[in-house]
């Protein structure tokens, strides 16, 4: 049957009854707990209002009270629209105006921030200017306790999920709309990718296959990407700080890995690394330090995920930054420009508004290799100097694997006249030597292209990231090593 991601995670529930499903810092509940809260859920929305079709918005943190209703929304037949209350208030609109949801769901707290108060002042000290929630003109729903700011009327998430007498099972409804993840966009054409049932639980099923879940297994992870494949494979799901005594399974981005080795659970069988590019000396460092555990660098992105899986000895037997061989279902192949474009049944259904995807332009340059996809750069990080093409990421991963360093970025500065200056920012190696740029420097004329020389060599505390992914931030790298 084709995969769908509701019936696919209570089809396990029926299954596993007695088993952990889901725990956070508050509770464990069972399989059993997890599809009576589900199934609860999408029976009291509906008599409250709640229909098919409806978009909610959803900013729920990751916990059992979250998916419970992310789920129970889905099984009423609506669609959960992920949305971060930290943007800019323009983009905020913007994007509302673009999904025209109905309903809301929000953290207590997060009404709170939005009228003038206590939590409001917290919020704004902390440089957040929260929407006020209260004044959408939607049902709402709060995880959480009343709080000032929270409407009188809005529906109590705990209260939807308690148990009734209700046995209603979802159809099979691959083709229906499931989720809206908002990706990149500015506030005159924001991009809403939107996922239905079928296209998650095809990425829900190749990933627990890959990871080989099963029951019995614990998967620590606050994304729904490794964590509702726990769910399909009759796996427990923890949500807590940090992975605990027990755990087989994470997924991390390898800024965390790096800082969190030496502390990670011995019982970890596997870690997965995604959101941002997995460096040689990243690589060497944790398998020394968890020599028992596979290391998997997953490539993929909102519009489809997984891609490719491969893993920490591949890449390090590989000279470029080779990202695996596409996964089952999934197609690959590489434009005349170089740009990698991907299909298969993961693939979302489109962008809101616009007409139905038949394939992904990644905006990755890639080559393939005896059916490897491996990365070349970026299209958009693209450097111009005297006319010519410079891609930082054909380069960066052989700089950063140059002793001493512990990761690397190249960025292009422009000049008054349109040209750029490039400009390598490496981090040291706790033991680096004091003269790193130097060294750096004086290698780079027998490691890369003669046209990719630097201008500059930098030593900088680290490189900075942005948005909940925490992937490099490449603007603000480049407004860091412009002073």
């Amino acid at each position: 049957m084709t995969a769908d991601l509701l019936v696919d995670v209570l089809n396990a529930a029926r299954e596993h009854r007695s088993a952990p499903a889901v725990t956070d810092d508050r509770e464990t509940i069972t399989y059993g707990d997890l599809l009576a809260r589900v199934l609860g859920t999408a029976h009291r929305l509906r008599d409250n209002g709640f229909q098919v079709g409806n978009r909610m918005l959803f900013s729920v943190r990751p916990g059992v009270r979250g998916i419970v209703l992310a789920l129970g929304a889905v099984a009423a037949g609506g669609t959960v629209v992920i949305v971060d209350p930290g943007g800019a208030p323009e983009l905020f609109r913007s994007r509302l105006a673009l999904v025209s949801p109905t309903w809301a769901a929000a953290e207590s707290v997060l009404y709170a921030a939005g009228v003038p108060g206590p939590v409001r002042a917290i919020a704004r000290r902390r440089g957040l200017v929260v929407p006020s929630y209260r004044k959408l003109d939607v049902r709402h729903i709060r995880s959480g306790p009343w709080l000032p700011g929270v409407p009188r009327d809005a529906l109590s998430a705990s209260r939807l999920a308690e148990p009734v007498c209700y046995n209603e099972f979802p159809t099979h409804a691959p083709d229906r709309d499931a989720v809206v993840v908002f990706t990149s966009g500015t506030t005159a054409a924001p991009k809403a990718v939107v996922h239905t049932r079928g296209s998650l639980g095809s990425a829900l099923r190749t990933l627990a296959a890959r990871c080989s879940l099963g029951p019995g297994d614990q998967v620590h992870t606050d994304h729904l990407t490794l964590g509702l494949p726990a769910l399909v494979a009759g796996a427990q799901w923890t949500i807590t700080p940090a992975p605990r005594a027990g755990a087989t399974h994470t997924i991390l981005v390898p800024t965390d890995l790096a800082s969190m080795l030496g502390t990670l659970p011995t019982t970890l069988r596997q870690v997965m690394l995604g959101s941002a590019p997995v460096l040689p000396p990243l690589l060497r460092r944790a398998r020394a330090a968890m020599p028992d555990a596979e290391f998997l660098a997953v490539y993929g992105m909102t519009e489809i995920l997984p891609v490719s899986i491969a893993t920490a000895e591949e890449k390090l037997a590989h000279t470029g930054d080779l990202l695996g061989t596409p996964l089952p279902g999934v197609t690959a192949r590489v434009a005349a420009d170089g740009e990698l474009f991907v299909s298969g049944p993961s693939m979302c259904r489109g962008y809101l508004g616009e007409p139905p995807m038949t394939e992904h332009a990644t905006g990755d340059l890639a080559r393939l290799d005896g059916g490897r996809i491996v990365l070349i750069g970026r299209k958009k990080d693209m450097i111009l100097r005297d006319s010519l093409n410079v891609y930082p990421g054909l380069y960066e991963p052989a700089i950063a694997a140059l002793p001493g360093v512990a990761d690397a970025a190249m960025v292009g500065v422009p000049d008054e006249i349109g040209d750029e200056r490039i400009v390598v920012a490496v981090v040291a190696d706790p033991d680096g030597p004091p003269d790193l740029a130097a060294r750096v420097r004086a290698a780079l004329p027998g490691l890369i292209d003669s046209h990719a020389i630097p201008d500059e060599v930098v030593v900088v505390p680290s490189l900075p990231v942005s948005g909940r992914s925490r992937k490099l931030d490449r603007a603000a790298l480049r407004e860091l090593v412009s002073h």
